[in-house]
């Protein structure tokens, strides 16, 4: 058995505790929150958990095998690195910490004591970003000309991160996977119109090796909820829509195809091919209880979980440099490699 403790209750954390109390061999043990009324409520749901204001309480106890932080950002590297110190395997929510020099110093800590760190890049255990990844891996879409990534709603709005570190950490993290690379430069521009210091909206244009481009829109102040991403090859185009309850996946036999002259050589006019739409069966699953099974098994079996501390150092250099473009008004920022 496998007792896990929760750092966090608020938006995530109870689904943390209902998963690890329904996983087989696992127990949510203990969750930790400097709230009341949270702690109530978690008491009130699970009679079998143990609550507290002292996270220490969890580090200390001596069934603890693993700890979830589910905490505001900022809080993250402290608690990570409390946690890794006390012995415990650890899954942080995203992002892993607010810096680079915070996560390089977190990796190192959890190989020098030979501990999982695994970061809660959610998006890539969802079975529709799943069967997108293997319609670029199988070559389905042919060579990728360029991806984009619409993520929007009314709220909810936060105070601690803008809208770039809030959202588009899942969407970098999806096409750092879906590309298996990290961007070269990027240059964002965005707009702070409900809080002076945070950004509620951004473009961001990332540049991929390949000569593969791509753009993500992120808001917290757009009238719909959208979570969508576009594919767009020689071969075809796919559309992940994660709010589609017919099948987030749509595959369009569309491209473009030259037709050469042959009366004079080298010239040609672009035609576009029309094909059928199809819709491929995805199974669908909740992807926070396959991110919590594939953490179990890490622990298990002592391996490297898919969204590991490196892929969580790789999404904040692109989180930095978007910072960077934004505070230079869309100024082009190279990524370190």
């Amino acid at each position: 058995m496998i007792n896990i403790g929760i750092i966090g209750c608020g938006q995530w954390g109870p689904n943390h505790v209902r998963n690890f109390s329904h996983l087989s061999g696992s127990r949510a043990l203990m969750c930790a929150d400097l709230n009341e009324k949270r702690l109530k409520a978690m008491k009130e749901t699970f009679r079998n958990i143990h609550p507290t204001y002292d996270h220490r309480e969890i580090l200390r106890h001596p069934k603890i095998d693993a700890v979830v932080i589910s905490t505001p950002t900022k809080t993250h590297y402290q608690l990570v690195k409390e946690s890794l110190l006390a012995g415990k395997d650890v899954l942080c929510e995203k992002p892993l910490c607010t810096s680079i020099p915070e996560a390089r110093q977190l990796i190192k800590l959890a190989k020098k004591l030979k501990r999982i760190l695994m970061v809660g890049h959610v998006f890539l255990f969802n079975s529709g970003i799943q069967k997108l990844h293997n319609l670029i891996d199988d070559g389905s879409c042919g060579r990728l000309y360029y991806m984009h990534s619409q993520r929007t709603n009314l709220g909810p709005f936060r105070t601690d991160v803008n809208a770039v570190w809030d959202l588009a950490t899942h969407d970098i993290a999806i096409f750092n996977h879906l590309l298996k690379s990290q961007p070269l430069e990027v240059s964002a521009r965005g707009g702070k119109f409900l809080q002076k210091k945070i950004e509620d909206v951004a473009f961001i244009s990332l540049f991929y090796p390949m000569n593969v481009l791509v753009n993500i829109h992120v808001s917290w102040l757009d009238p719909r909820k959208v979570r969508q991403i576009t594919v767009v090859g020689d071969k075809k185009m796919v559309i992940w829509d994660d709010l589609d309850n017919v099948g987030p996946i749509r595959c369009y036999d569309r491209r473009v195809i030259p037709h050469y002259y042959y009366q004079t050589f080298g010239e040609f006019y672009l035609l576009a091919k029309e094909g059928n739409i199809t819709i491929p069966k995805v199974d669908l699953s909740e992807p926070l209880k396959a991110q919590d099974g594939h953490f179990l098994d890490c622990i298990r079996n002592r391996k490297q979980p898919l969204t590991n501390a490196q892929s969580g150092l790789d999404v904040i250099k692109v989180l930095e440099a978007i910072q960077k473009s934004l505070a230079q008004k869309g100024r082009s920022v190279r990524i370190p490699s």
